[in-house]
């Protein structure tokens, strides 16, 4: 065995075998994969094995799409051909107008990435499964491409080709630690002996957590157990003369693919169960659970009616295995938080059908430190310190009982709810809140008029389209107050605090003590990595001379980890995170200077305390640093308070804010002014797969000094760009352009939609696209497949309110 290798993959299922094939192809040879027993022996062997191209956003159906074009090759290679029942079709079935509509949303999506889905109705189901009844049945989504795998025969495959292009596959090799040194390269110690590596990647399936202990680490991963049976022969599948089409039906919460001449059926029973919360027992290899086919009566009633044939047919096996969730349903693939040279791929539990793209764009980001598409939706650092054992449970058993459920826009799902509050909380709550969740953060989205109101979930605006109106007209005319809890906060000290930013960030960095400044991070390839606020604060009884570094409440793991990474030891410079300990309390509107001059004995006219500038103060008695910053365009202040004052600061407001004809306002209201001002959204509108001029940010890059990704932005400039991002009217008016929806000229599809929401203010249906270049000037017409149907839209500058921006100058 190895004793030194440039890769260590822990794990020889269809993560790890994916993974270890990637990497060659990404021209890395000397790497290592090391499996604890024989290769697919934990999940992966019993997988029922789906290979489908949906998928919930555009990396998702791209990654998913790689699997295929992978798969397809490997079941055509003459010298170790596999089991690939490719384009069998598959169905996803629906019996509300909703499901349908989110159905076409997703076919605008899937289009931007080259994939054609149908949206059908109820007869053409049957006639595409002639199984199937059409009682309570709308229609359905019909992806083409769908169709299933042998699982062993895919990884022996992938190991195979890894092993030709120089990898070596230890099998039998338990690891039995990890140990990082000072350089963050890895040892890996296994019973036949330790192996060096610079990278090490934990693809270990349901026993991700014993390995993430062994790097003291916990994951956000839970095992659910899951059953499907394998039915005798159906007559009617013999005699068809075709393969029958997958199915997947929310309805009953079952799926059913065909298996020889009789049906896989596997069931998300509602109560489901979930499996090795106590630990896993060391012996549990290539094995199953016991059959419990009493927990899915409930289920498999809903598919006898759906597919009256199952009545009719004796059970050939049952298989009750292990498969994972993540606390959202989403795998883990990328960094590790707070680690260097440490990756993952877990929480798979579509592993087999997406294994392919998932260690595709995992092999790129250990290569080349960034993937062809943004990862953010698969990123391990979109979840924080709140993600334990027990909370992680309960949403694994949430997403598993709506396994073919979507998620609708603005839809919060109530598993798991109150994992982060402040003291505010409970007050907003009393005054009708309805929450939304940021990074587990509980944070008003509106206020209710009645504590019995409830939106009918739907991809058109909902009834809470007035509310948020009403929200946002009373920030504009008098004053509002929000709170925007979970706002990631960095306090940065030392010496060389702002040359450090100056080349983190690839525009001009403020150093004068009092000022506010907006600033970009890109990565090594030029593309934008992240947004920040900088705010320098002058020494005070609170601290030292420092800079507070903001930016969205998602990016709290991965701020923290990008800026840690590129500190040098001969800079003074400390870094430490706020974000637990403060909240924003958002003061906007016309009136918002008089409230904030009744609570506080401070000069706050303009000439004293200038939009972008910052200071500390109290409000009423309650210690708070105050920006003239604006994310709703309105005259605003950020009030940034410690939660233990945090009530007092909120009261001393409210209490001013009577005589000023205060509103309270939440997400849904600053999203829509947002939209209005041409404010972009953290990994909506900023993702890696764009570079700051494509993204219409040239004002803040400055290539006259040195930062991070200048060398290759610099390259990049040298041709024309991939897109441009442009706003867009849209002439709609029952529903917003959802992210991803595609951008159409003619037979062509020239962008994609990245945010979209009505303008309340402009009375505009508003959206973000990046589309082709020379369809970005101002004027240019085009369509939208919105749910369906083509609606016009126009290119328009963007900010089409207050483009001066001299509301929030005072």
């Amino acid at each position: 065995m190895k004793t030194q290798t440039r890769c260590v993959v822990i794990g020889g299922g269809i993560a790890g075998c994916s993974t270890l094939y990637h990497l060659t192809q990404e021209g890395w040879a000397d790497v290592v994969l090391v499996e604890r027993d024989e290769l697919t022996s934990g999940t992966t062997w019993h997988s029922a094995a789906q290979v489908t191209n949906f998928g919930m956003n555009q990396t998702m159906v791209g990654l998913k799409t790689h699997s295929i074009n992978l798969y397809k090759e490997l079941a055509d290679d003459p010298e170790y051909p596999i089991n690939y029942h490719h384009a069998d079709g598959g169905i996803r079935l629906a019996n509300t107008e909703a499901q349908m509509e989110g159905y076409r949303h997703f076919s605008s999506m899937a289009r931007g990435m080259d994939v054609e889905f149908e949206v059908i109705d109820a007869q053409e189901c049957a006639r595409r499964h002639p199984l199937i009844s059409t009682e309570n049945l709308i229609g359905g989504l019909w992806d083409g491409q769908d169709g299933d795998i042998d699982p062993a025969q895919l990884c022996q495959a992938l190991a195979r080709r890894a092993r030709k292009a120089g990898a070596e596959v230890y099998r039998n090799t338990p690891v039995t630690g990890l140990t990082q040194h000072k350089d963050d390269s890895w040892t890996v110690h296994t019973e036949h002996g330790d192996i060096d590596c610079e990278v090490v990647v934990n693809a270990c399936g349901y026993r991700v957590n014993e390995v993430g202990a062994m790097m003291g680490v916990h994951h956000p991963v839970m095992s659910m157990e899951h059953q499907y049976f394998l039915t005798e022969e159906i007559p009617a599948i013999k005699e068809a003369g075709h393969r029958m089409p997958l199915l997947r039906c929310p309805i009953s919460d079952y799926y059913s693919r065909q298996e020889k001449n009789g049906l896989l059926v596997g069931f998300y029973e509602q109560g489901c169960k979930t499996w090795g919360m106590d630990g896993i027992d060391p012996n549990f290899v290539n094995a199953l659970c016991p059959d419990d086919l009493d927990r899915i009566t409930d289920v498999l009633e809903g598919a006898f009616e759906r597919m009256p044939a199952l009545m009719e047919v004796g059970i050939h096996t049952v298989v009750n295995g292990p498969i994972t969730y993540t606390i959202d349903g989403a795998p883990l693939v990328g960094p590790i938080p707070g680690k260097r040279n440490a990756f993952c791929i877990i929480g798979l539990r579509a592993g087999l059908g997406e294994g392919g793209g998932h260690g595709w764009l995992l092999a790129q980001q250990i290569v080349h430190g960034e993937a062809c598409y943004d990862t953010w939706c698969l990123d391990p650092r979109r979840f924080t310190g709140h993600t334990n054992v027990e909370l992680t449970a309960l949403k694994a058993i949430e997403d598993y009982q709506n396994e073919f459920r979507f998620h609708f826009p603005n839809e919060h799902r109530p598993a798991g709810r109150y994992a982060k509050t402040t003291p505010l909380t409970p007050v907003l709550e009393a005054e009708n809140a309805e929450f939304t969740v940021v990074n587990g953060w509980e944070r008003a989205e509106y206020f209710k008029p009645s504590p019995d109101f409830h939106v009918t979930h739907s991809f058109k605006f909902d009834e809470a389209h007035d509310i948020v109106s009403t929200e946002v007209k009373a920030v504009q005319t008098a004053v509002g107050l929000a709170e925007v809890n979970g706002f990631n906060r960095i306090e940065i000290t030392g010496s060389d605090r702002h040359r450090f930013l100056d080349r983190m960030i690839c525009g001009a960095v403020t150093k004068r003590d009092g000022r506010v400044g907006l600033g970009y991070l890109l990565n090594h390839h030029g593309m934008i990595k992240g947004e920040a606020t900088v705010a320098n604060i002058p020494a005070s009884d609170r601290g030292p001379d420092r800079v507070w570094y903001g930016s969205a409440a998602a990016s709290e793991f991965h701020d923290m980890d990008w800026l840690n990474q590129h500190l040098r030891d001969d800079e003074d410079v400390q870094i430490k995170s706020l974000t637990n300990d403060q909240t924003i309390l958002v003061l906007a509107g016309p009136n918002s200077r008089d409230v904030l001059s009744e609570v506080s004995r401070i000069d706050w006219s303009k000439d004293a305390f200038p939009w972008l500038s910052v200071r500390e103060c109290f409000i009423g008695f309650a210690p708070a640093t105050v920006m003239a910053v604006s994310f709703s365009g309105e005259l605003a202040y950020e009030i940034h308070v410690p939660n233990a004052n945090l009530y007092s600061a909120y009261r001393a407001l409210r209490d001013a804010g009577k005589a000023h004809g205060m509103t309270l306002f939440g997400a849904r209201a600053v999203e829509s002014m947002r939209m209005e001002k041409g404010f972009l959204h953290w990994k909506a509108d900023l993702i890696t797969e764009f570079d700051p001029f494509e993204t219409g940010l040239d004002r803040f890059v400055k290539l006259d000094k040195d930062f991070i990704g200048k060398e290759a932005l610099l390259k990049r400039r040298e041709s024309s760009p991939n897109r441009k991002l442009v706003t867009l009217k849209v002439d709609c008016a029952d529903a917003a352009a959802h992210g991803g929806a595609s951008v159409i000229q003619g037979s062509k599809i020239i962008g994609t939609v990245t945010s979209g929401d009505w303008g309340h203010r402009t009375d505009l249906n508003l959206a973000y696209a990046f589309v082709d270049p020379d369809q970005s000037n101002d004027g240019t017409a085009a369509v939208i497949d919105i749910l369906g149907d083509l609606v016009p839209c126009t290119v328009i500058p963007p900010a089409p309110y207050d483009p001066d921006m001299s509301l929030p100058r005072g």
